[in-house]
């Protein structure tokens, strides 16, 4: 079968489902596994220029929302010259990744017979789920693959069992100051916090920075969407010089963290587990899986 993946979340559910190899085209954000989609040829391009700082990105993506245009750019010709048998995309942001109305629009013309799948997960169960769902249509057994996730997060839940739950929140773009929802409410839940600022499965909306003061967390997690660890300590200083930073619990007793959002947090694949895993390390300081290294989580000094 011949695969094109319009969503990093659904590059990486086909890597780990084993039919990596059947890619023929992706996102220029797909990154993982690094050797698996280095030589897969690229069928999007985004529209946001990345030296743009975060308020700019943000007035970009708002500009973009209100226009009716999308921030990413899907090469239609290329996508029919690759002939894909399976088109994998979303319908969940119309601003953010290609739409499956897109997608769909562009397969039409090809006429060609492919098969395009809308992913939409919101929950941890969700996510989960598209690992089931995405295996049916590929022909593969999911079981032994969701066997080893759901024990993986058993495990990160026996890890902390009992221990004391901080409260905490985790931001997921800096100016203006949005918190993450969806999944990582769960994830926070799964490995022994309480999330604040949003509920499972919520799809967030920035919040005034009284919001989070008022919420008084005593840990703070940092990951913004599609940023890598280095841009975000780059732009750190947008949390750190507003007003009463100092103030936060988290911040008075060291225990803000950055991590790495577009690995472990910001996109529904099955690496969601791992940043649960992650998650017990840094709220608890227990090991569930593989110990946490710098490149997923830094502490952030006073």
């Amino acid at each position: 079968m011949r695969i094109v993946s319009l969503l990093p979340a659904a590059t990486d559910l086909v890597a780990v489902l084993g039919r990596g190899v059947d890619l023929v085209g992706r996102t220029h954000e797909c990154d993982w596994p690094a050797e698996q989609v280095a030589g897969v040829p690229v069928v999007t391009a985004s529209g946001i220029d990345q030296a743009m700082g975060s308020r700019e990105i943000s007035a970009a993506v708002g500009g973009a929302a209100h226009g009716g245009s999308s921030l990413y750019h899907l090469d239609a010709d290329l996508l029919a010259e690759l002939a894909p048998d399976l088109v994998l995309t979303q319908d969940l942001c119309e601003v953010c990744a290609v739409s499956y109305r897109r997608v769909s629009d562009a397969v039409r013309v090809m006429d060609t017979g492919t098969t395009v799948i809308s992913l939409e997960p919101r929950t941890l169960s969700d996510v989960l789920g598209c690992v089931r769902e995405l295996a049916a249509v590929l022909g593969v057994d999911a079981q032994p693959v969701l066997d080893g996730l759901h024990g993986r997060l058993d495990a990160v839940r026996a890890a902390v069992a009992g221990r004391p739950r901080p409260r905490v929140a985790a931001i997921e773009w800096l100016d203006p100051v949005w918190p993450a929802g969806h999944w990582v409410p769960e994830q926070i839940d799964c490995a022994g916090g309480q999330p604040l600022l949003a509920a499972p499965g919520e799809h967030t909306s920035a919040v005034a920075w009284a919001e989070v003061v008022r919420s008084r967390p005593e840990v703070l997690l940092v990951l913004p969407c599609g940023f890598p660890p280095k841009r975000t300590l780059s732009e750190l200083h947008l949390l750190t010089d507003r007003p009463e930073w100092t103030d936060l619990p988290a911040v008075r007793d060291g225990r803000v963290w950055v991590l790495d959002g577009p690995a472990y947090f910001n996109r529904p694949g099955p690496r969601v587990v791992r940043g649960a895993e992650v998650l017990a390390q840094v709220l608890h300081g227990v090991v569930a899986g593989e110990p946490v290294t710098r490149s997923e989580a830094l502490p952030v000094s006073r």
